[in-house]
């Protein structure tokens, strides 16, 4: 695939609905220990804050050219209100539900030298009536969608992913899911979903052989009725399994930096690759790439168009 085949993105309509975040950066120097504690004194010296979860999602939908509306729950509180800040610098129609019995996700990272020397998290799950509200929010916007992402971090802003799925099919609507946790019943349905290489495992078991990966894949796919399962492998690149048999992208060769939001990277450049009309095999082909350019940056971090096209020489 040549960069003269890069789709146009503008006409795109993406949905990402899921658990979103705030991430926090920290930055400072380490020159000595703490007297108080075998640790090291950070004096910090800047600090940064992005979208996470499915904020960074959407931002990496947007980022490829796409019209992109974020639906999820924040707390009524200073992190929610920067969240929507974010979205609306990246140009994203976000509908933040506010629950004032929650604190929006925050995870705060500090780094020292270059690296993560510690991460604080700070959550609790959002008001059941929040989310009741969120899923009227979903079947409204869902006619204006082409291609929905459901970015499940499992903090709670996806108690209605059943529902939401059976709506999406309903509607004819492509549902992408990025899964957590083992209950992948809850996903039946979906078009696609995109485990990594230990999320997999957690769900299937261990495999010995790409025979035998292959055949839990596949028998998965099966039991959960989804037309494809994305398995993301890291450095042994990017699996995919349909009825159609396997398709394989190898990991494209670079520095790894930090490879945190890779998986959001990926479905993001799939989603839009297929609202844009490629087929999965090539949408594939652009999101192994993408997901090359963005372990390449600090933190959670984006991939653009022009940067896609720079990356195909």
């Amino acid at each position: 695939m040549n960069k003269e085949a890069l789709p146009n993105t503008a006409a795109a309509r993406v949905l990402i609905v899921g658990d979103v975040m705030l991430d926090r950066y920290w930055f400072g120097e380490v020159s000595r220990i703490s007297p108080e504690a075998p640790v090291p004194v950070v004096k910090i010296e800047k600090s940064e804050e992005r979208p996470g979860g499915a904020a960074n999602v959407a931002r990496n939908c947007a980022a490829l050219g796409a019209q992109v509306a974020l639906l999820s729950v924040v707390g009524a509180d200073e992190a929610g209100k920067t969240l929507a800040r974010l979205m609306a610098d990246s140009h994203i129609e976000s509908s933040l539900h506010e629950d004032a019995g929650m604190n929006t996700t925050v995870k705060l990272r500090v780094i020292g030298r270059q690296q993560q020397l510690l991460r604080i998290d700070f959550e609790n799950t959002p008001d059941h009536e929040v989310l009741r509200a969120k899923l009227a929010d979903f079947t409204t916007r869902l006619a204006q969608s082409d291609v929905v992402i459901l970015s499940d971090y499992g903090k709670g802003g996806l108690t209605h992913i059943t529902e939401m799925i059976a709506l999406a099919r309903q509607a004819g609507k492509p549902v992408l899911v990025d899964p957590k946790g083992d209950d992948y019943a809850r996903y039946a349905g979906a078009t696609l979903l995109t485990p990594n290489r230990a999320e997999l495992r957690e769900v299937a078991g261990t495999w010995h052989s790409e025979a035998e990966l292959a055949a839990k894949a596949q028998q998965l796919r099966e039991s959960l009725d989804l037309s494809a399962l994305l398995v993301t492998r890291s450095e042994e690149g990017m699996t995919l399994f349909s009825a159609a048999g396997t398709c394989h992208e190898a990991a494209v060769a670079r520095e790894v930096y930090d490879v945190s939001g890779a998986g959001d990277t990926v479905i993001a450049t799939l989603a839009v690759m297929l609202a844009s009309g490629l087929p999965i095999e090539q949408a594939l082909f652009l999101a192994n790439r993408a997901a090359g350019i963005v372990v390449g940056k600090l933190g959670t971090a984006t991939c653009s168009l022009e940067e896609l096209r720079e990356s195909m020489g």
